[in-house]
């Protein structure tokens, strides 16, 4: 897992020496990725690739893989560990068209505000070489395109998603009276969200104590909201989450797994969370693709052949990224190729295989690393066949500059008081919504 794809990043900056490389030089004097001498590095292109964490683009040997094709460029890339770090220094070296990589990564609670801001600065990836629209999603496809009113251009195009599953203890389930096989588990709420809800009143008629049913409300309202057709903006991009049913039914939903003494009450992403993995303090987590190895990290051989995954209520997604470059370097139109590459299901399908980063190319999914993809440490669960259907049934969503603000505060201050403090879902509600405007108005 390189980042929490949503709510938060990983921690841990990597040096103060990190910056976003001021790409697009090429540098003779310098040895090349493959060790050629410094005569054979004045013919080479050096390409500069700017990402946060540990993006798994080199970590999975495509760069290798590219230069080994391409003789004639050498790829250099430079990794700042936290988004937010990341992020406004991307923003600031757009608008001075200096200080930026040939090639940039960007979270998908920003591209929305790339699309609107910043898309006359970027390359319309769209019509890159071998770049062909029909083999994303539509929806991941739409998240990197900016509005008519801006161009219309795709500036980014899509590299993982988080589509949503729902993992589950088998050893809790047989011990509530509740099915553990995976397909079983799936039909108790197939289709609707109220049916999880249910599922987990029924787990705890059954239950021994301390075993709650999913592991926090806010991580439901996530799951919830994932996979609305209208989230926090509109189509025009105006902010709608206040008025929007869907947002406010999600908080409620999530609110009654609290108040009906379902939820362990813990707030993800911390050491808390971390160690309820391994003490199965909870039956069930809502988990994209990406959380698999989180899981598997934090419940540790113990949890092997107890965790298992089965589909989501609805599809979801959470989280994903987007590579852009931008027409102030020196080798535009070389980037633009490398970006196309690296995107390409072909690719996508070995990132998968190898980092577990599950393609936004549905072209992929056929792939046989994909379709025939299991994974052992969840009882040998189709994780390309589960995750695949779930992203396959994602609905396309306008997604807007503000979105990770929106988020952490519904979670952090509206749905974590409903959780810990036992604030009513209405206070709840209502504090969340107090934060959001003052960020909003700021």
């Amino acid at each position: 897992m390189r980042a929490r794809r949503t709510l938060v990043t990983t921690a841990g900056l990597i040096g103060a020496a990190a910056l976003l490389l001021a790409g697009c030089a090429e540098d003779p004097a310098e040895p090349s990725a493959g060790g050629s001498t410094a005569s054979d590095n004045k013919a080479k292109t050096t390409l500069t690739v700017g990402v946060f964490g540990a993006f798994g683009l080199q970590e999975a040997g495509l760069y290798d893989e590219y230069m080994a094709q391409n003789p004639g460029v050498r790829i250099e890339q430079t990794s700042i560990e936290r988004n937010e770090n990341y992020y406004p220094q991307l923003l600031t070296h757009l608008g001075t068209g200096s200080g930026l990589s040939d090639i940039q990564a960007v979270e998908v609670n920003n591209i929305a505000e790339i699309t609107a801001t910043q898309a006359d600065k970027l390359v319309d990836l769209g019509k890159a070489p071998g770049v062909d629209k029909a083999a994303y999603l539509p929806w991941k496809w739409a998240q990197g395109t900016a509005s008519a009113a801006k161009g219309g251009a795709t500036v980014g195009l899509g590299t993982d998603i988080g589509p949503q599953g729902i993992c589950y203890r088998k050893d809790l389930f047989e011990a509530a009276g509740l099915p553990t096989d995976r397909a079983a588990v799936g039909a108790l709420w197939a289709g609707d969200w109220n049916k999880y809800l249910e599922a987990g009143k029924a787990y705890k008629a059954k239950a021994g104590e301390g075993k709650a049913f999913v592991d926090s409300a806010s991580g439901v309202m996530a799951a919830v909201t994932g996979g609305s057709a209208q989230r926090f903006y509109d189509d025009q991009g105006k902010v709608v989450y206040k008025s929007n049913p869907a947002v406010r039914g999600a908080f409620d939903l999530a609110a009654s797994f609290s108040t009906e003494g379902l939820s362990a009450k813990l707030q993800q992403f911390t050491p808390a969370w971390d160690q309820g993995f391994a003490n199965g303090s909870f039956a069930t987590v809502s988990c994209p693709a990406w959380m698999l190895g989180y899981i598997q990290d934090k419940a540790g051989p113990a949890g092997k052949d107890k965790w298992d995954v089965a589909q989501a209520p609805k599809p979801s997604n959470w989280g994903g990224s987007f590579l852009v470059v931008p027409k102030a370097g020196k080798h535009a139109e070389e980037a633009a190729k490398l970006a196309a590459w690296l995107t390409a299901p072909a690719q996508q399908a070995k990132l998968f295989e190898k980092r577990g980063s599950f393609p936004s190319a549905s072209a992929a999914y056929g792939l046989p690393s994909v379709s025939g993809a299991k994974h052992e440490y969840f009882g040998g669960a189709p994780i390309g066949e589960i995750f695949a259907k779930a992203a396959q049934g994602v609905p396309v969503a306008a997604v807007g500059p503000k979105d990770l603000v929106i988020a952490q505060n519904l979670a952090d201050i509206g749905m974590l008081q409903v959780d810990q403090k036992g604030r009513s879902p209405q206070e709840g509600w209502e504090a969340a919504v107090k934060a959001i405007d003052n960020a909003l108005d700021q």
